[in-house]
């Protein structure tokens, strides 16, 4: 989950599903124990403009001080990032979000030690205040950077604004449809066109729908196990952590086509083989992160071989991983050959939409005829080069 950026549906329901309760969650605890929310800034930012007008320097200090920490949460996940995209880390996002739960377990430690039924004050208030909204900083930036700007879990503001606007249009263009005298397959087309927008409005809906889940669920919590109220959403957060650490993620070497020299001097044919973890064999192997590969192939290279048959038991958004590495190196200009498919994964590749990135003839079932099939493209590419202009 936290390898790459998020773009199908899938993976950015997941990020919906599983973060935005703990913030949901975070939130309402602020609230029961500080009396005051901490995953998202639009009220506190109003009520500093407020205090100011008043002349409430203590209030407007308090509420400058939530937004300070948001603002640094929001940085910390940045850098974090940064961090891991230049050591070259596979899953780049697990240290902010690493962060983000060691924050979470100095605000339950707060609340462990919190009268229930009183608001905290004082140095208390700022230490407990302050580290949630910090968290929540955290957790949106990373999230959104995940998502590609299309998941925030900290706030349904957005969320539900999205929701209305989305859901309008989608209703009206169905009334259009049945309107419309069209053929049945055309209908099966427009409805097929417009799945990326049903997909759109559930995850709006379970982002909402997650958020209100874990603020139900906090002052459930709050009412019958104060002392440990905040328990369950930093053990989840650290289960997802392990996860991602510790499941087997694949690498991509260097495939040894020496013999090809003699048919490819120039080595514009490169090729690739998709390894599994060796270290941890069992389990299934999570894909690297393609596009950063592809972005940092050789610049001579024209034609790509990918053969990803010896990874076996890849997850199921290594699908949508494939399609954006196709993507990627088809807006370079350079042609892809992939071999070592399953049947059902060249079908979801299909059913996903490739045949616009990928030619049928550029799928081989195994790494010879792939490496055949590139050579084939290398010398294809030589002849147009060599062909006099009309």
């Amino acid at each position: 989950m936290f390898i790459s950026t998020a773009h199908s549906f899938r993976q950015q329901a997941r990020l919906a599903i599983t973060l935005a309760w703990v913030a949901g969650y975070t939130n309402i605890l602020s609230v029961l124990t500080c009396g005051h929310v901490t995953s998202h800034v639009s009220g506190t930012a109003s009520e500093a403009g407020r205090f100011f007008v008043e002349g409430l320097w203590g209030a407007a200090g308090f509420a400058l001080f939530l937004l300070t920490m948001f603002l640094i949460g929001a940085m910390i996940a940045g850098l974090a990032t940064e961090v891991g995209r230049r050591r070259g880390w596979e899953s780049i996002y697990v240290l902010p979000m690493g962060i983000e739960a060691l924050l979470l377990s100095g605000f339950a430690l707060f609340v462990e030690q919190h009268t229930a039924g009183q608001a905290a004050h004082g140095a208390r208030l700022y230490a407990m205040t302050g580290l949630a909204s910090m968290a929540m900083g955290l957790q949106n930036a990373t999230v959104t950077h995940i998502s590609g700007g299309a998941v925030r879990t900290t706030h349904v503001t957005g969320v539900l604004s999205d929701l209305g606007f989305e859901l309008a249009r989608f209703l009206l263009n169905i009334a259009d449809v049945r309107r419309a005298r069209l053929s049945d397959a055309a209908r099966r087309l427009i409805a097929l066109v417009r799945e990326p927008e049903a997909h759109r409005l559930m995850l709006l809906a379970s982002i909402m729908l997650s958020f209100a889940f874990g603020a139900a669920l906090a002052a459930l919590a709050y009412e019958h196990i104060p002392v440990f109220a905040m328990i369950p959403a930093v053990a989840f957060l650290l289960l997802m952590i392990a996860a991602d650490l510790f499941q087997p993620i694949a690498r991509i070497t260097p495939a040894n086509i020496e013999h090809v020299a003699d048919l490819d001097p120039l080595g514009t044919l490169a090729a690739y083989k998709l390894n599994p973890d060796r270290s941890r064999p069992h389990g299934v192997q999570q894909v690297p992160n393609l596009v950063s590969w592809s972005q940092r192939l050789p610049a001579r290279a024209r034609v790509i071989v990918l053969d990803v048959g010896d990874a076996h038991g890849l997850n199921m958004d290594s699908i949508d991983e494939l399609q954006r590495a196709m993507a990627s190196v088809s807006l370079t200009g350079r042609r892809l050959v992939i071999s070592g498919l399953t049947h059902e994964q060249l079908a979801q590749l299909h059913r996903a939409g490739i045949d616009e990135l990928l030619d049928p003839a550029n799928v081989c079932p195994d790494f010879d005829l792939a490496v055949a099939r590139g050579l084939g493209l290398v010398m294809e590419q030589q002849w147009r080069a060599m062909a006099p202009r009309e």
